[in-house]
């Protein structure tokens, strides 16, 4: 099985040239479309995208994700195996938020021609060498034929919050349709234990929400703290935007303490 997520759109060729390029070398590749309408060159949108919806794939499936404002530049191709999948794409983070979920276990550079289109467009990786690597990933071949091990992936900073003594520090990865404001602060980092209110520092001052489970908990239209589906802390307001209210966007800072 294999996943696109890209921000070609719809109205294109480009998404079925990709799928072409797959069939012709697998044609038993089974393709499903994660989305193509990530906005513009928004790596930190596709990673947060991808990042939710691999987890529910059956282990081998391979994830290729294309948002790539540096192709045809000195920026990388990669190939990232993990304990359940795999991963392609370019190597500028978009990968990474999915892929370190999984267990990252190796990363391989694609610099192998033999992987590839004969003829390779300085403008159209996702066609000419990340759909190849996938089909071929598809049908078993070990990433090592694709090119050397590297250590050093590009990191970005949406990739990691950074915790201490209750004291959680990210910034906003994702604003949903509903306007509720995802941090990339994980559930799994937080404490366990049940704590009844969270001081959350957006940028405009410290601000007090109710810690809770569910967006039903939330008086009213007040704001509260939860993880999400996708296991990722949110700050919403029940049944409207609190983005728009606390006048936020996707990269500001954002600071959480545990009292």
């Amino acid at each position: 099985m294999i996943t696109l997520t890209t921000d070609f759109g719809l109205a294109d060729p480009y998404v079925a040239e990709m799928k072409g390029v797959i069939l012709k070398i697998n044609h038993k590749a089974v393709i499903i479309d994660v989305t193509h309408q990530v906005a513009d060159f928004n790596v930190r949108e596709a990673a947060f995208i991808l990042a939710s919806a691999a987890f529910y794939f059956p282990e081998r499936t391979v994830h290729v994700a294309v948002v790539d404002p540096g192709v045809g530049t000195e920026r990388r191709a990669i190939a990232i195996k993990t304990k359940q999948a795999f991963y392609v794409g370019p190597d500028n983070g978009i990968l990474l938020l999915a892929a370190q979920n999984q267990g990252i276990q190796r990363i391989h550079q694609l610099t192998n021609s033999k992987f590839m289109l004969p003829q390779v467009s300085d403008t159209f990786h996702g066609r000419d060498v990340f759909a190849p690597a996938a089909a071929y990933l598809d049908k078993g071949v070990d990433p090592a034929q694709f090119g050397p091990e590297i250590k050093n992936p590009v990191t970005p900073n949406f990739v990691h919050a950074n915790f201490s003594c209750n004291v959680y520090e990210g910034e906003i990865l994702h604003v949903d349709g509903f306007g509720n404001i995802i941090t990339n602060i994980t559930g799994k980092e937080l404490p366990t234990e049940k704590r009844k209110n969270v001081q959350v520092n957006l940028g405009s001052g410290e601000l007090t929400f109710p810690y809770v489970k569910t967006y039903g908990e939330a008086k009213g239209k007040k704001p509260v703290c939860l993880v999400g589906s996708h296991g990722f802390l949110e700050i919403a307001l029940n049944q409207s935007s609190a983005a728009k209210k606390f006048g936020v966007k996707v990269g500001d800072e954002v600071r959480v303490t545990f009292a």
